[in-house]
């Protein structure tokens, strides 16, 4: 593919989409470890040097794929939510229900996940300040929205929406480091059954994490 420089908004707009586009397509093929902008740039069929010119670093490419993936999941958990947690259910049935949709919910999204994961440790660094801030502001409003969506269903959570929320995203990141575990690794399970103990199940670990979680901020009787 020979190269043509965007010059208008609107060609600019769609150049970063199809960028967007390939990345999230490698991730379905690939840990973001894994991703170089080297695999990026001929996938693409741009040169290094013209995939910068719209993006100032893999990291900062994938940051707006985080908050797109986010963005998107939301949207799906506000259908969720509604189909599974009735509103007239005492206070236990639908934490309860809140708890197992969540946890259901994100452990199907499993590179939503590992993006959550390696937020803090890698994707916000080699970014500028410019791009870190813009990423931090779209996520404050990512996070009033969760925070807002879980009121709808238990109001008993009050402020503590934010925080709950916050932990959800978290321990979903940090189980995603466990549960895919390299070839050794697995190597070593087979062979030691007991040492299995050490891997996770996404969707078993993360409800019994998230309702201990959401059963810590609730208020107590």
């Amino acid at each position: 593919m020979t190269f043509q420089r965007a010059r208008t908004d609107e060609q600019r707009d769609i150049r970063r989409q199809a960028i967007l586009d390939t990345v999230s397509s490698m991730l379905d093929e690939m840990p973001v470890a894994a991703v170089t902008l080297n695999e990026l740039s001929r996938r693409a069929g741009l040169a290094k040097p013209n995939v910068l010119r719209y993006f100032e670093s893999r990291e900062a490419i994938l940051l707006e794929l985080l908050d797109r993936f986010l963005q998107d999941w939301l949207a799906d958990l506000a259908g969720e939510l509604a189909a599974g947690v009735g509103e007239a259910l005492p206070l236990a049935g639908r934490a309860s229900a809140v708890a197992e949709i969540l946890s259901r919910s994100l452990s199907g999204r499993t590179t939503l996940c590992e993006l959550f994961g390696a937020q803090y440790s890698v994707l916000e660094h080699n970014v500028s300040v410019e791009v870190v801030a813009r990423y931090k502001r779209a996520s404050l409003g990512r996070l009033t929205t969760m925070a807002a969506l879980l009121q709808r269903y238990l109001p008993e959570l009050g402020e503590q929406a934010v925080l709950f929320s916050l932990q959800t995203m978290a321990t979903a990141g940090a189980v995603s480091a466990y549960s895919t575990p390299p070839p050794s690794l697995q190597a070593a399970y087979a062979a030691e059954p007991d040492l299995a103990r050490f891997h996770l199940e996404p969707d078993a670990y993360l409800r019994l994490a998230v309702t201990a979680t959401l059963l810590g901020v609730l208020p107590r009787p």
